[in-house]
C-alpha cells in the first residue's frame, strides 16, 4: 500500500464508518474495482487498520465528550442524585446495546466476514443495505420518540440489529439506526445512540488487536504512515460526524432515502462490473 492509497482509505473509513453505507462493504469493494493489490495478510495491514479505528473513536469521543463526561460523572456519583441516575441509566443503556455485538462477535465475527468477505458478495449486500433502509423508513413510527425514552428492551433490540454489521456490505450505523426507528426513535436521536455505541464497540476491537501489533514485524515506514492515516481518518469522522447530526436533525421525514439509493446503485454497478471483470 503507498502514500496516497492509504489516505484514501482513511479517507474513506472516516467518512463510511459513521455514515449509513458500510465501511466494510466499501473496504472489500472499492479496492477491487480499482484493481489495489492490497493484502490483507501483509504485516503492514493490522498496524495500519488498527490506527483507522483508533481515529475514527477518538473523533466520536471528542464530539460527544459532554456525553461521555456527564456519564463518567454518573458512573462515579458526582452531581445532583437526578443526573447521577439518569446518567447511570443511559450508560446502562449503552451497555446493553453493546454486549450483542462482543458476544456476536467473540464467536461469529471471523466467519462470517470470511464466508460473506467476497467484492461480488459484499456488492450484493450494499444493494441488501440500500433495501433495508428504505425498508427502515417505511415502516418507522412516524412521530418518533425522543431518545430519553429509550428502555432497556430497546437497547438490546437496537444492539442486535448491530450485529447484522459482521456481513460486508450492511451498515453498522445504518442498521442500529434503523433499530432506532422501528423503536419509535426519530433520526436524530437514532443517530445520537448510534454514535455512543459505536465508540465501545470500535475501541474495543481495536484494543483486542493491539496486541497483535507485537508480533507483526511492520517496517518503521509504516507505521508513519499509519499515523497520519489515523490522523485523516479522525478529522473525516468527526467532521462526518458532524454534518450528520445536523442532516438528521433537519431531514426527518425521510433522512435515509438518499443513502439507500447511494448503495443500490453503488452495490448494483459494482456488481455487474464486477462480473464483467
Amino acid at each position: 500500500m503507498n502514500s496516497l492509497q492509504a489516505i484514501l482509505v482513511a479517507l474513506m473509513q472516516g467518512a463510511t464508518e459513521l455514515f449509513p453505507v458500510s465501511s466494510l462493504g466499501h473496504a472489500v469493494v472499492l479496492p477491487a474495482l480499482l484493481h489495489w493489490r492490497l493484502d490483507q495478510h501483509a504485516p503492514s495491514f493490522l498496524p495500519f487498520i488498527v490506527m483507522l479505528h483508533t481515529g475514527t473513536a477518538t473523533a466520536l469521543v471528542v464530539y460527544f465528550w459532554r456525553d461521555w463526561l456527564e456519564l463518567a460523572r454518573g458512573v462515579f456519583g458526582i452531581g445532583s442524585n437526578q443526573s447521577v441516575n439518569e446518567a447511570r441509566l443511559a450508560f446502562v443503556l449503552i451497555v446493553i446495546a453493546t454486549i450483542p455485538a462482543v458476544i456476536v462477535g467473540f464467536t461469529l465475527e471471523k466467519f462470517v466476514r470470511g464466508l460473506f468477505a467476497s467484492p461480488l458478495v459484499a456488492a450484493v449486500f450494499l444493494v441488501v443495505n440500500g433495501l433495508m433502509l428504505l425498508v427502515g423508513e417505511r415502516l418507522r413510527v412516524l412521530k418518533g420518540r425522543p431518545l430519553a425514552t429509550l428502555t432497556a428492551r430497546d437497547a438490546l433490540i437496537i444492539g442486535l440489529w448491530q450485529c447484522a454489521a459482521m456481513i460486508p456490505g450492511i451498515s453498522r450505523s445504518g442498521a442500529t439506526m434503523v433499530g432506532g426507528l422501528l423503536r419509535g426513535i426519530d433520526h436524530e436521536g437514532s443517530a445520537h445512540f448510534s454514535f455512543l455505541i459505536a465508540t465501545p464497540v470500535i475501541a474495543g476491537a481495536t484494543v483486542l488487536e493491539v496486541p497483535k501489533l507485537l508480533h507483526a514485524g511492520v517496517a518503521p515506514g509504516m507505521f508513519g504512515i499509519s499515523l497520519v492515516a489515523a490522523v485523516v481518518a479522525g478529522v473525516t469522522a468527526w467532521l462526518s460526524t458532524w454534518f450528520l447530526m445536523r442532516y438528521f436533525h433537519n431531514h426527518n421525514e425521510w433522512a435515509l432515502n438518499p443513502f439507500a439509493y447511494y448503495c443500490i446503485v453503488l452495490g448494483g454497478g459494482a456488481f455487474a462490473a464486477l462480473m464483467l471483470v
